[in-house]
C-alpha cells in the first residue's frame, strides 16, 4: 500500500504546474544573460526530492565571459561534503532571445529562451555521482531576475520521464 501512496504522489508531483514564458511579468526588468553572466558571481543552492528532503547543498564560483558571440560559464562547485565538480558551458545567442548550449556530459544542445525577466533554458545531462557512476536527467531551469545582481532559479529534474525533484539557486554578481 506505501508503494502505491508513493508512486500516486510522484506521479502528482510530476504533473504539478510549472511556469510558462506567456506569464504576465511581475516587473519591467529586461534580462540579458550576456550581461547577468559576464563577471564574476557566486551561487548557493540545493536539491530537493519529489518528497521535500534536502539531500544536497552546494556553492558555485562562476566566471563568465562574453565576446559578443558567445557566452562562457566556468562553474566550480563546492558541495557540503567538500567534494567539488567543474563544468563549463558554452553557450551561443541564436536569435534575440533564443539561446543555444553545450557542457561536458550534457547530450545533444541545450536550448533557452528569453522573455522580459525570464528565462527557460533545457537539457538532458549525465551527473556524476557517488563510485564514479553516473545518472542521466533532464532539467527545466526557470530563471527570474529579480534585480540587477539577484537571478532566481529554479530546475526541475526528471530521469526517464519521471519527476525527481528540483534544484534552487541564487545567483548573486560580485
Amino acid at each position: 500500500m506505501r508503494i502505491l501512496a508513493i508512486a500516486a504522489f510522484v506521479l502528482l508531483a510530476a504533473c504539478s504546474g510549472r511556469p510558462t514564458l506567456d506569464q504576465e511579468k511581475l516587473s519591467d526588468r529586461q534580462l540579458n544573460l550576456e550581461e547577468f553572466f559576464e563577471g564574476e558571481l557566486v551561487a548557493y543552492g540545493q536539491f530537493q526530492d519529489v518528497l521535500g528532503r534536502v539531500s544536497r547543498r552546494f556553492v558555485v564560483d562562476i566566471e563568465g565571459t562574453w565576446d559578443g558571440e558567445t557566452l562562457t560559464l566556468v562553474e566550480d562547485f563546492v558541495y557540503e561534503d567538500d567534494s567539488t565538480e567543474q563544468r563549463i558551458w558554452t553557450l551561443v545567442k541564436t536569435g534575440d532571445d533564443t539561446w543555444e548550449g553545450t557542457a561536458p556530459g550534457v547530450q545533444g544542445i541545450a536550448t533557452g529562451t528569453e522573455a522580459g525577466d525570464t528565462f527557460n533554458w533545457a537539457y538532458t545531462i549525465d551527473l556524476p555521482i557517488a563510485g564514479g557512476e553516473t545518472v542521466r536527467v533532464s532539467f527545466d531551469d526557470w530563471m527570474w531576475l529579480l534585480s540587477d545582481d539577484r537571478l532566481l532559479n529554479i530546475a526541475y529534474m526528471e530521469r526517464a520521464g519521471i519527476g525527481v525533484g528540483e534544484v534552487t539557486i541564487i545567483f548573486e554578481k560580485d
